[in-house]
């Protein structure tokens, strides 16, 4: 049985125009990522990371090539249509988190769902609650998120991506605010989701935490460099036993 394609990229390419000036940002990137695939995107400042993750997260649009996103071609998508594919087969999460001060974890988590077209979800409270014990916060279903500390409203996070169970996980520097415990703590909940089936595509600037991924590409000046799969991942356990031998 063949693998399910959730990521396709065909020579896809991201040119800014500023003036007369153009900014090459990605050039003939052709990427193919997989059902249950964890892949870390690496590069320094400048590289095409966020570029990258725009494009595949609908949120922009290549200046030339193909891009298909659980099989559909997203280049011919009108603005609506990107939004209900954004809502439909991407589960956000961000560094800032983004969620709504003083409302609930629950409400929070819901968000989607509410917002969702298709009529598909009658069961909004049920599905988010499931989500939040998914992601170990059965105890802060009606906390307030002000009320939760800075990896308590990160798992919010995750749970709202997850709610609606999408396609694909994308992930914009998850860990950038949080601590070396919490920062391991999100990095193993990542892997937990990914051996339950998730698609996970994580765009990180910190070593460590890629190397929780199966998979890892740097990108340089708007190109993929290296594309390689890692055979000894991370573990929590592993990390923390190298940090206290270091420490």
């Amino acid at each position: 049985m063949a693998v399910k394609k959730v990521i396709e990229t065909k020579k896809l390419c991201r040119i800014f125009k500023t003036g007369k000036i153009e900014v090459h940002a990605l050039t003939d990137i052709d990427l193919v990522i997989e059902e249950g695939e964890f892949v870390a995107i690496m590069g320094s400042s400048g590289s095409g990371k966020s570029t990258l993750l725009h494009i595949i997260g609908c949120l922009d649009r290549p200046t030339s090539g193909e891009y298909e996103l659980d099989g559909v071609l997203v280049n011919v998508l009108n603005k609506n249509q990107l939004a209900d594919i954004r809502n439909q087969k991407i589960g956000f999460i961000f560094q800032s988190y983004n969620l709504l001060s003083r409302t609930t974890a629950l409400e929070n988590v819901e968000l989607p769902l509410v917002y969702d077209r298709t009529g598909r979800f009658s069961n909004s409270k049920e599905l988010a609650t499931k989500a939040l014990k998914q992601v170990g916060l059965a105890d802060r279903i009606y906390h307030k998120t002000n009320e939760l500390s800075g990896g308590q409203q990160q798992r919010v996070t995750i749970a709202r991506a997850l709610v609606n169970n999408p396609a694909l996980i994308l992930a914009d520097e998850p860990t950038g605010n949080l601590d070396t415990k919490n920062s391991l703590e999100i990095a193993d909940l990542f892997v937990r989701l990914n051996d339950e089936g998730k698609t996970i595509v994580m765009i990180t600037h910190e070593e460590e935490i890629a190397q929780f991924a199966k998979r890892i590409i740097y990108l340089r000046d708007g190109r993929i460099l290296t594309d390689k799969i890692i055979k000894d991942r991370s573990t929590k356990a592993s990390v923390l036993k190298e940090l206290k031998l270091t420490s």
